[in-house]
C-alpha cells in the first residue's frame, strides 16, 4: 500500500471520527435541553459549525456543542437561485413518513397508479366528498386516504365501519360518492390514533389535507385542473 493511499486512509478515518465525536457530543447536549422529546436525527449542514436536529418532528440549529439553537428557515444564498435548504428538508422528511405510514391509510389505485397522493380526510367533511368528485377524475394515481375523525364522534364510528370493511376503498367510495356507510361493523383494530398523531405531526388542523408524494402539502380542497398541475410540477421537478 503507498504511502499516499495510506495517508488518504487515515485522513478520511479522522474526519469520520471527529464528525461522529461532534454529533455524539450533540445529541448529548440536544438531550440534556429537551429530554422528552425523541432525536430522530443529526446532520452537519453545508455552513461550518451548524448541525441540523430533527427533534420530535420538528427542525432546529444548533452549534457543534449545543450550546445555541434556533429555529427557521435556513437559506442557501450561494448559487443563483435562493433555496430553501429548511423547506426542501421538511418536504423530505414528510415524503419518508407518509410512506411509510402507508399501511395506516385506505389504498385506491387508478390506472397505473404510479403518480401518488396522500391525503386526510374526514368522512363527515363536505369538502372532503367535493374533493373525492375530483380525485376520480385524475389517471395512473395511488390515493392513501389517512382516516381522520375530528368533525364528530359519528366521523369516529363511519371512520372505523369503513376501516373494518372487507374492502376498505370500495366501502370509502361508496360512502364519500354516494352517501352509503358500510354494514359490516366497527369491532377491528384500526389506525385512527396513530392518524391522528401523523395529523398532529404535520400541523394537519382541518380536512381535507392534500400531499404529494415528494411531502409537498399542495392544499386542501382542489379541482382536479389544479391537482393534475400540482402532480405535473412534481414530475418536473424530478427530473
Amino acid at each position: 500500500m503507498s504511502r499516499t493511499l495510506l495517508a488518504a486512509m487515515l485522513l478520511a478515518w479522522l474526519a469520520a471520527g471527529s464528525a461522529y465525536g461532534s454529533e455524539a457530543a450533540i445529541r448529548k447536549g440536544v438531550l440534556a435541553r429537551f429530554p422528552d422529546m425523541p432525536v430522530e436525527s443529526i446532520t452537519k449542514t453545508p455552513f461550518s459549525g451548524i448541525y441540523e436536529v430533527v427533534l420530535g418532528g420538528r427542525i432546529l440549529y444548533t452549534d457543534d456543542k449545543a450550546s445555541f439553537f434556533f429555529i427557521g428557515n435556513l437559506l442557501d444564498m450561494r448559487g443563483p437561485v435562493e433555496r430553501d435548504l429548511t423547506g426542501e428538508r421538511n418536504a423530505q422528511l414528510a415524503a419518508q413518513v407518509l410512506r411509510k405510514s402507508s399501511a395506516q391509510a385506505i389504498k385506491r389505485v387508478r390506472g397505473n397508479g404510479k403518480r401518488v397522493i396522500y391525503t386526510f380526510e374526514d368522512p363527515n367533511c363536505g369538502y372532503c366528498r367535493e374533493l373525492q368528485k375530483e380525485l376520480v377524475k385524475l389517471p395512473d394515481v395511488t390515493i392513501f386516504t389517512f382516516l381522520v375523525p375530528i368533525l364528530s364522534p359519528d366521523s369516529v364510528e363511519k371512520s372505523k365501519a369503513v376501516w373494518c370493511a372487507r374492502d376498505r376503498a370500495k366501502a370509502w367510495d361508496d360512502l364519500m360518492s354516494r352517501g352509503v356507510a358500510p354494514t359490516e361493523g366497527t369491532r377491528c383494530d384500526t389506525p385512527l390514533d396513530k392518524n391522528a398523531e401523523l395529523a398532529q405531526r404535520f400541523g394537519v388542523r382541518g380536512t381535507p389535507t392534500v400531499y404529494l408524494a415528494d411531502g409537498r402539502m399542495i392544499g386542501n380542497y382542489m379541482t382536479a385542473d389544479k391537482l393534475e398541475q400540482a402532480l405535473g410540477s412534481r414530475a418536473t421537478s424530478s427530473k
